[in-house]
C-alpha cells in the first residue's frame, strides 16, 4: 500500500511538474510563433520583458545581412514572428535572454579582433612608408641646373645638370624624377614633367656622380621663352636597383586612411598597445 501511495505521489508530481515547464519559443510555423512568443513573454516577470522584447530582435535581425545587431531598431511581434529563426526556436524566455547576450559579446569580440587587425595594418603600412621616405631621401639631388645650349648645327638645346649622391646602401641604376622649372613673375611653372634617367654602370653606395642630360628640345623643356633667370627643382619620385625593381616604393596612406587609423587608435589603441606587452 506504502509503494502504491509513494508511486502514485510520484506520477502526480511528474505530471504537475510537466504541466508547470516554462514555455518555450515555436518557430515551427508563423502562427506558431506569434501565440509561443507571447506566451514566453507573459510567462516572464515584468521587468524582464522588454529586455526579452530586445533579445527576440536582436536574434530576428540575425537573420539579415549587412544589419547592426548592436543598435536594433525596435520591432513588433508580427515582425519579429515572420523573421523568427532558428536561433530562436525551443527557447524559454531567459534563455533568449543569454541567446541574445551571447550573440551580441561574440559580434563585439569580432568587431573589435577586425578592428585591431585593420590596426596592425595600417599602422604596418605608415611604417614602411616612414621607413622607405627616410631610405629614398638618402639619395640626394646636390645640385640641379636648367639652361639652353647652342648645337654644332646653331640649334638651341635644352641641358639639365644634375648632381646626385647615393647615401643608401643599395646600388641604384635607374631614376624617376620630377623636373619643375619655373621664373620670377611667371605664375605657371614653364614646365612640369615627370621623366626617368638610366644611370650608365649604376651608382653605388657612397658614390656621388654629375650627369648632363639631354630632354626632349621639341617639348615644353625646349620652349624657347624660359628666360636665363628660370630655376628647375628635381625630385626623385622612384628609385630602382639592378633587377629594375623599384627600391622603397611603399605608398603612403591616404587621406582616408590616415583619417580610419586615427579613429582605430582613440578607439583601440590602449588594447593594442596592451596586447604586445
Amino acid at each position: 500500500m506504502w509503494s502504491l501511495f509513494r508511486l502514485s505521489t510520484l506520477s502526480l508530481s511528474m505530471i504537475m511538474l510537466a504541466g508547470c515547464s516554462e514555455p518555450k519559443i515555436d518557430t515551427s510555423s508563423m502562427p506558431a510563433a506569434v501565440v509561443s512568443v507571447e506566451k514566453v513573454r507573459e510567462s516572464l516577470p515584468t521587468y524582464k520583458r522588454d529586455e526579452f522584447d530586445q533579445a527576440l530582435t536582436i536574434m530576428a535581425m540575425s537573420s539579415f545581412s549587412g544589419i547592426d545587431i548592436l543598435n536594433p531598431r525596435p520591432m513588433n511581434a508580427a515582425e519579429i514572428a515572420e523573421s523568427a529563426n532558428a536561433y530562436m526556436h525551443g527557447l524559454t524566455g531567459d534563455e533568449a535572454i543569454e541567446k541574445a547576450n551571447e550573440m551580441l559579446r561574440n559580434r563585439r569580440a569580432r568587431e573589435r579582433n577586425q578592428a585591431l587587425a585593420i590596426l596592425s595594418r595600417l599602422e604596418e603600412k605608415q611604417a614602411n612608408a616612414k621607413h622607405d621616405r627616410q631610405q629614398r631621401e638618402r639619395i640626394t639631388i646636390d645640385s640641379a641646373d636648367f639652361y639652353m645650349s647652342t648645337s654644332p648645327y646653331g640649334a638651341l638645346e635644352p641641358i639639365i645638370e644634375l648632381e646626385v649622391t647615393n647615401g643608401s646602401d643599395e646600388r641604384i641604376v635607374e631614376l624617376s624624377l620630377r623636373g619643375v622649372v619655373t621664373s620670377p613673375n611667371h605664375e605657371a611653372p614653364w614646365v612640369d614633367e615627370s621623366f626617368y634617367y638610366v644611370i650608365p654602370d649604376g651608382l653605388e653606395p657612397g658614390e656621388s656622380a654629375k650627369w648632363s642630360l639631354a630632354p626632349n628640345r621639341f617639348g615644353p623643356w625646349g620652349n624657347q621663352d624660359i628666360p636665363d633667370n628660370a630655376e628647375l627643382a628635381i625630385t626623385i619620385e622612384s628609385v630602382h636597383g639592378d633587377d629594375g625593381n623599384a627600391l622603397w616604393d611603399s605608398a603612403p596612406l591616404s587621406e582616408r586612411q590616415r583619417e580610419r587609423l586615427d579613429e582605430l587608435r582613440d578607439e583601440y589603441g590602449a588594447i593594442a598597445e596592451h596586447s604586445l606587452e
